[in-house]
């Protein structure tokens, strides 16, 4: 879309603001609105100014003036505000026209660049899987003498026997029980499909929307694949409208990869493949999940390089939660076709050519999507250079129930790290794929090291409410 296009659809939609947005290190969204009429053509080429020492890993205060350009291809008009607005994503550059080496989307773009510059392909597709969950109310606390949480929805197990309003109408999920029952069971059927119009209205295609397999309101809504920036943009506006929509039915959405102890977490399993122009280059009939060599390589390198990886892809405390044997958590660092026991599945349903793909398991919502769908790429690309052989490092293919293997098998499969402070272990210890073609900086790796550190030490030194069930009396 054209600079013109974008000012002809201000004035045909009545557009009375126009909001740009950015993205941080930790993947929040910012924003700045401008009234419609101060929005002209030059207002593409000058940027909208702001200070990045209020963003968290940007700029110290002493250098913190920074430039948000407007990129009209990632327009669409805003579902929720009372006056019409369009809202634009921006990438970020300093004052002197260089863009900035700590902004995500940048980073993204350069991957994009770098694959091409590979001479392997020309586009690399991505298509995330976003679980969550839509509760009815979340209350939490950390102070210096209490701790706790509760979340509540009337999904939930632990709902039976709730006195309500009216009176208890039963229909609750049991444990591992939601996945894709029809209503009563599922309550959110008509919440979902309002989100799904909402997407739509916003541009996304929708191919479709179901419960999930944990109680109290897991839900999966999937959209279709697209390059890696603009799906990064998509996953952006797809949180924005979930989490929005679920406020304006009163309930409240989250992405936290395991809000409740006991049950499945939410993950973003993510699809990937590359293309040679209209060429698919994963595809290969006849070989293993129909995969050529060029895709085996690429997952060696994901494999490979998934321990450092994961320090992107699940960069919370909370991430290693989920990320534990049972709960369909793909802690094996294996592959297979069509076991999801493994971190890297290969579809077989239905796949034609172009649609031959390899799912990531492993990732999940707190990443920032630049970040991780740009590390993932690397990763592999990395592979298909090295040429490393998945087979031949031992990573599978597994395509037995790697939970029900015996103990001796067991030993022999490289798990994810245990904990975020491994993970950002294995980060410094392997960081160089990211640096290929100066896509991360090496400063950028340190700096984010460096909150994601003081992430881990913040929860590792806080008192948890369990320890005083464990430890009280004693």
């Amino acid at each position: 879309m054209s600079v013109q296009n974008v000012l002809d659809n201000i004035k045909e939609n009545s557009i009375q603001f126009v909001d740009f947005r950015f993205v941080d290190l930790l993947g929040h969204a910012h924003h700045i609105t401008l009234p419609a009429t101060e929005v002209d053509a030059d207002t593409f080429v000058n940027g909208v100014a702001f200070d990045g020492s209020s963003i968290h890993g940007f700029r110290g205060i002493e250098n913190s003036d920074m430039v948000m350009m407007p990129d009209t291809e990632s327009v669409f008009i805003d579902p929720f505000t009372t006056h019409p607005t369009l809202n634009v994503m921006c990438n970020i550059y300093t004052p002197d026209g260089e863009r900035y080496d700590r902004d995500p989307r940048s980073i993204a773009q350069k991957a994009e660049e770098f694959l091409q510059t590979t001479g392997i392909g020309t586009s690399a597709f991505f298509a995330p899987e976003p679980e969550f969950f839509i509760f009815d109310e979340v209350r939490y606390e950390s102070s210096m003498n209490a701790s706790s949480y509760v979340v509540e929805s009337e999904e939930a197990a632990w709902n039976t026997n709730r006195k309500e309003e009216g009176g208890n109408l039963g229909s609750k999920i049991p444990v591992k029980g939601g996945y894709v029952p029809v209503a009563p069971v599922d309550s959110q059927q008509d919440l979902r499909s309002e989100m799904v119009r909402l997407l739509q209205e916003s541009g996304l295609r929708v191919e479709r929307h179901h419960h999930e397999v944990a109680t109290a309101g897991q839900a999966e809504i999937n959209f279709r694949f697209d390059t890696l920036t603009k799906t990064a943009d998509n996953l952006m506006k797809f949180k924005y409208i979930i989490h929005n929509t679920a406020r304006q039915y009163g309930k409240t959405a989250t992405f936290m990869p395991k809000p409740l102890f006991g049950d499945n977490g939410s993950g973003m399993h993510v699809h990937t493949s590359i293309f040679n122009g209209d060429s698919p280059l994963f595809y290969d009939k006849g070989a293993y999940a129909n995969l050529s060599e060029l895709a085996m390589h690429y997952i060696g390198g994901v494999l490979y390089h998934a321990p450092a990886l994961i320090a992107i892809t699940n960069p919370s405390t909370n991430s290693f939660k989920r990320l534990v044997p049972g709960y369909e958590a793909p802690v094996n660092l294996v592959f297979s076709k069509g076991n999801r026991s493994a971190a890297i599945r290969i579809p077989i349903a239905a796949v034609t050519p172009k649609g031959c793909r390899i799912e990531f398991r492993t990732p999940d919502n707190t990443a920032n999507p630049y970040l991780a769908f740009a590390a993932m790429l690397l990763a592999g690309l990395d592979g298909i250079k090295r040429k490393l052989d998945p087979v031949a490092l031992g990573y599978g293919p597994f395509d037995k129930n790697i939970y029900e293997l015996p103990e001796e098998e067991k030993k022999e499969i490289r798990s994810v790290p245990g904990t975020l402070d491994e993970a950002l272990n294995a980060l410094e210890a392997d960081s160089a794929f990211l640096t290929e073609g100066g896509v991360f900086t090496q400063e950028f790796i340190e700096n984010y090291v460096a909150i994601k550190r003081a992430e881990a030490k913040a929860v590792a030194i806080r008192i948890h409410p369990h320890e005083f069930s464990l430890y009280y009396d004693c």
